[in-house]
């Protein structure tokens, strides 16, 4: 049915999978065919498009839009999956960076295209095989570093040892690894304790739907369509 093509703006809670999310609403729709435009990890929140029925043809298209993040990086600490559920190892500071140090080392090094190499504890595949798969197994996790693109980074808040960043970036862009670098660029330590997607797109957190408010009798309700139009 047409009416049951289109695609869902849900703010994703913490402390779910991406998937978790998709086996919901496949209970609540019925419909099988349901994809998401892009993984958010457990510890992230905010806007997951999610596409269901025909609209899943759109996932590229989707996935392929600028996205937009807020985040908040303990410049104290790194950390074995770059975020805040991982083995923490405290860095020996000798200096407190002020704010116009943190602008500098930004711009001269974070902005454009850049080389990140992802996390450990990730999704990417290795010969078939989930990197963080691998790492749990306790095996050495080789990960190729990859460029993306950085179109802007603004400084939101700064108390040491909080850094606090809103960021717009291009598709595979990881912000774990973003923290991670900016500390290694200020000699700190570099990890995520907060991380929020604002937007995809045009798409954003201000227009999405928390996921506790769909149930079968509403879904509908909040279905969206390109232009209006079926696909």
């Amino acid at each position: 049915m047409n009416n049951e093509n289109g695609f869902l703006n849900i703010n994703k809670p913490l402390n779910i999978t991406s998937m978790d999310v998709i086996r919901y609403l496949r209970k609540v729709t019925k419909i099988k065919k349901i994809g998401h435009a892009g993984t958010l990890d457990p510890l992230a929140s905010g806007v997951l498009l999610v596409a269901i029925g025909k609209y899943t043809k759109k996932i590229n298209e989707f996935m392929g839009m600028v996205k937009k993040y807020e985040t908040t990086i303990d410049l104290r600490s790194f950390s074995t999956t770059d975020d805040a559920e991982g083995e923490k190892t405290e860095v020996n500071i000798q200096k407190k960076p002020n704010l116009e140090e943190i602008e500098k080392t930004i711009k001269n090094n974070f902005i454009g295209d850049i080389t990140q190499i992802p996390p450990i504890y990730s999704a990417l595949k290795i010969k078939g095989k989930k990197a963080y798969e691998l790492a749990r197994e306790g095996k050495n996790v080789e990960m190729k570093p990859r460029q993306v693109k950085i179109d802007a980074i603004k400084i939101l808040n700064y108390e040491w040892p909080y850094l606090t960043l809103d960021i717009t970036c291009s598709k595979g862009t990881y912000i774990r690894s973003l923290g991670r670098d900016i500390g290694k660029e200020l000699n700190t330590g570099g990890y995520l304790t907060m991380l929020k997607r604002t937007a995809i797109g045009n798409y954003t957190i201000q227009e999405s739907v928390e996921l506790s408010k769909i149930n079968s009798g509403n879904w509908k309700n909040y279905l969206q369509k390109i232009n209006n139009k079926n696909i």
